[in-house]
């Protein structure tokens, strides 16, 4: 089978499109020939060695595609050879066929197609976690999404509008402002054009009741700061680089603060909490209250020029691997 492997840790360059054997199922995994892979920030990271990989590695956390072997002496859980299943945070999704254990997969509805499923394991459930858990929106919360025209921003604007909240977003250019409004976000901020923080406080002279930043280390100071007292500060990436070490202090200094690192593996728990979270964000796509924006695909031997793209800030919405 082709898949993309990394023999060491670096820039797209190093990510290599190369044959390797069939991979087989063990005990409690499934042999799943996959239709759409999602390409995401964490995977950037691990090819640059920033978390810690095994060499060599495939890429990849999130498919969607159709069961082909189920592993010897398995109790199938529900799980079927020729049923269309999804998963997130296993690895080795940038390629024609991966195993993953049973226990992540879900059943995809007829409703939904592999591409969409594949886009939404990952930052939808992100999405639905962040704004029903992490911080739970209430009607009249105002809130600031940084990246609202990436793939989790653009879905969290919308969950948090259906939820009532006032939502303030940064972009980069005029192209991806348009896209947030589209979203539902109130007040759009380029941040190349003026300092954010000094827009919001303008805005919402009280603070924020929270502020979802998957930025990092450029914005996470000023995210701070416009903040309301007891407001909340969720860190859910570092699309910049890492947060500095922070003397926690400073939340007591600037109003009694909450701050969380949270990471979606612990939002999908348990097999209740993934199927219910799951099911609740392929429902809200097959009903229409929540669109995904899928904005570009590339064969899986593309790999690297898709790493670029997402690096170099090019991209809005989704992208995925199609083997």
């Amino acid at each position: 089978m082709q898949a993309i492997r990394i023999l060491q840790h670096g820039g797209p360059e190093v990510l290599e499109f190369t044959d390797l054997p069939t991979p087989a199922p063990g005990p409690g995994q499934a042999l799943i020939r996959i239709e759409a892979a999602g390409i995401n920030f964490i995977d950037t990271y691990l090819r640059e060695g920033r978390y810690p990989t095994p060499l060599p590695s495939t890429l990849g956390q999130e498919a969607a595609g159709i069961i082909i072997a189920l592993g010897a002496n398995t109790a199938a859980g529900g799980f079927h050879v020729g049923d269309r299943v999804a998963w997130t945070h296993f690895p080795g999704t940038y390629a024609q066929l991966a195993v993953a254990p049973l226990d992540l997969l879900v059943h995809v509805p007829e409703a939904i197609t592999s591409q969409q499923a594949a886009a939404a394991m990952l930052q939808g459930m992100t999405a639905h976690y962040l704004a029903h858990s992490v911080y739970p929106l209430r009607s009249g919360d105002e809130i600031l999404i940084h990246a609202g025209a990436g793939g989790v921003g653009l879905l969290l604007t919308q969950i948090a509008k259906s939820l009532g909240a006032r939502v303030f977003t940064t972009v980069s250019n005029e192209e991806k402002a348009e896209l947030s409004r589209a979203a539902g976000a109130d007040e759009v901020i380029l941040y190349t054009r003026e300092d954010f923080a000094e827009a919001v406080k303008k805005l919402s002279p009280e603070g924020l009741h929270v502020v979802y930043d998957s930025v990092g280390k450029t914005t996470f100071d000023k995210s701070l700061s416009v903040l309301r007292r007891r407001g909340t500060m969720v860190l859910f990436g570092a699309s910049s680089g890492a947060v500095p070490p922070f003397d926690l202090i400073r939340l007591s200094q600037l109003g009694s603060l909450y701050i969380t690192r949270p990471t979606l593996k612990d939002y999908m728990a348990t097999r209740e909490e993934l199927e219910r979270r799951a099911g609740e964000v392929f429902r809200s796509i097959a009903d229409g209250s929540l669109t995904l924006r899928i904005e570009h695909i590339y064969p899986l031997a593309a790999a690297a020029d898709a790493h670029r793209d997402l690096e170099g800030r090019k991209t809005t919405g989704k992208l995925l691997l199609i083997p």
